[in-house]
């Protein structure tokens, strides 16, 4: 190394020690060593996988030792933290194989155990307790340690989560499924949903004076209805509007999953009103305008996350943040008021009677921010429907079953406007004209295909199953947190994904908050969907067409 390459962190050194925070700066030499002195092509040439393994993946201590064993060196996690992020895609892969095969359970020790196990029922119970124990002790994979030491060095909660992601992509791709490579994704899953807690996490609102690094992200992020410009995202969190997301000290900065949600009169019906419309951009919020929050959008940020619960959370800590009551600009001490609070009289209107005010204990005016807000919905959209859609009618066709999709009335509005014979040409057709969105343009078609695909989506998001829940995901996920399945919305989503993906139709689940909890438990327990009248409308005149 030159002089130059060891002036950098010698100033940042003594740019710290005179500010106090001398220990940062030497865990931030560290990490500068082991990309300096180390560099990717260094270490990728001449270490090799089994080398960094063995000196990172420490023995785990014996059952005696458990809480009394030293930790490994912090440079072990930098080290491999720094290793692994230099491999390519296929040298992860080879290298996640090694650590979960050859540094995972020890099966000679727990089949022993278990042996001793059984052979001891009759001892007394401390005896057992104890073996029962050794024999959990024995389960935990060596890795595991490796994983919680990563976890407590600069940025190692945010490489596990990315190396999780890894894992994920390599199942989902069916590039690797070992068991092995399962047990690893198990265990890392267990301790993220540990580490990312509801508890541990913060709920930070968005707003147009948030650091410009964050809203680039919520930018970057949204996934459910992208974002176009600056003018857009200054809309969506402006006002009438709340953009709200979960995020983890150990991840400073960086939105975990983020929830949108407009404030409106009604429940919204289309997304147009709430993305596409800038009417509203400067002007003041009238609370008395206020009776619905609308969830549009809910975007999880962290592949590595999947899996582990923070959406559903979410939306239950907006709905109290919604509902919080704030502090008025009064109080009582300036205004003479009556004990009895039948009779309190409102320092400023000189009512007796004002919705949503009263005293606290300290004698401090408070009243709810948004007083009239009563009803809590999302408006949600249908991924999967028209795919769905496409295989019901290859499907039908090829099964010869067509007319019990469409009443023969329907049919023949279909071969009048396409001009196809009827039968398979006909389905074909309809196929077609499905597959291409052109339909939407002509107002004729919009007529004539609005109740078939009204219906034929009301049964996949009721009727179509996976182990008998919901298979559309976005539906599993609101049937979980205890919503109901409310009202269809015809072209609630005319952008050309809205279209492509679900006919344009959205769908609004209805959160009543008395019933969440019970509605949650039927669905889980039970595999009950909660619906309403239009929705259960709608799955019985499928039923009826299709003779189910």
């Amino acid at each position: 190394m030159t002089l130059f390459h060891l002036y950098i962190p010698a100033r940042a050194f003594l740019k710290s020690y005179r500010h106090g925070a001398v220990s940062k700066t030497l865990l931030g030499l560290r990490v500068w060593e082991f990309r300096n002195i180390y560099p990717c092509s260094s270490i990728a040439k001449h270490r090799s996988m089994e080398a960094i393994l063995r000196k990172t993946v420490v023995p785990l201590p014996t059952y005696e030792m458990r809480d009394k064993s030293p930790p490994p060196p912090e440079s072990n996690s930098l080290e491999f933290m720094h290793f692994y992020k230099c491999l390519e895609k296929e040298q992860r892969l080879e290298f996640l194989e090694k650590l979960s095969h050859d540094f995972g359970v020890d099966h000679k020790w727990v089949s022993d155990l278990a042996r001793k196990l059984l052979d001891i029922q009759v001892r007394d119970p401390a005896t057992i307790l104890q073996v029962e124990d050794r024999l959990r002790y024995s389960l935990t994979p060596r890795y595991r340690h490796l994983l919680t030491h990563i976890s407590k060095v600069q940025g190692g909660v945010k490489f596990l989560v990315d190396l999780r992601a890894d894992l994920i992509e390599f199942a989902s791709s069916k590039i690797s499924d070992s068991s092995h490579m399962r047990d690893l994704n198990g265990t890392l899953k267990s301790l993220l949903s540990e580490w990312f807690s509801v508890g541990l996490l913060r709920l930070e609102r968005i707003t147009w004076q948030s650091p410009c690094e964050i809203l680039q992200k919520i930018s970057q992020y949204e996934a459910v209805h992208p974002v176009r410009n600056w003018t857009d995202l200054k809309r969506r969190v402006g006002p009438y509007r709340r953009c709200y997301a979960f995020t983890h000290a150990s991840m400073p900065r960086e939105p975990l999953v983020v929830l949108h949600v407009a404030l409106t009169e009604e429940i919204a019906n289309n997304i147009q009103s709430i993305v596409r419309e800038f009417a509203t951009l400067d002007a003041n919020e009238d609370v008395n305008k206020i009776n619905a929050a609308i969830f549009y959008s809910i975007s999880s940020t962290q592949a590595g996350l999947q899996g582990v619960e923070l959406g559903n959370y979410l939306i239950k800590r907006v709905v109290l943040e919604l509902q919080k009551e704030v502090l008025s600009t009064c109080e009582s001490r300036a205004y003479p008021v009556a004990e009895d609070r039948r009779k309190v009289t409102h320092p400023a209107t000189g009512d007796d009677r004002c919705d949503g005010w009263m005293i606290d204990e300290k004698k401090r005016w408070r009243k709810s921010e948004f007083p009239h807000m009563a009803q809590f919905s999302s408006l949600s959209p249908i991924p999967g429907f028209t795919m769905w859609l496409h295989g019901v009618l290859a499907q039908h066709k090829k099964e010869g079953r067509a007319t019990e999709l469409l009443s023969e009335q329907e049919w023949m509005q279909v071969e009048d406007v396409t001009g196809a014979a009827p039968g398979a040409p006909a389905v074909e057709a309809l196929r077609r004209l499905i597959s291409t969105s052109e339909w939407i343009r002509s107002e004729r078609l919009v007529l004539v295909l609005e109740p078939v695909l009204m219906r034929l989506c009301a049964w996949y998001l009721y009727g179509e199953k996976r182990r008998g829940y919901a298979l559309n995901p976005v539906a599993n996920f609101h049937l979980q947190n205890g919503a109901t399945m409310w009202r269809l919305n015809w072209q609630a989503d005319t952008s050309p994904r809205g279209i492509a993906n679900s006919c344009g139709i959205m769908v609004n689940y209805r959160y009543f908050l008395q019933e969440t909890s019970a509605n949650s438990a039927i669905y889980l327990q039970n595999k009950v969907i909660t619906s309403s009248e239009q929705v259960m409308g709608l799955v019985s005149q499928f039923q009826k067409n299709s003779k189910l």
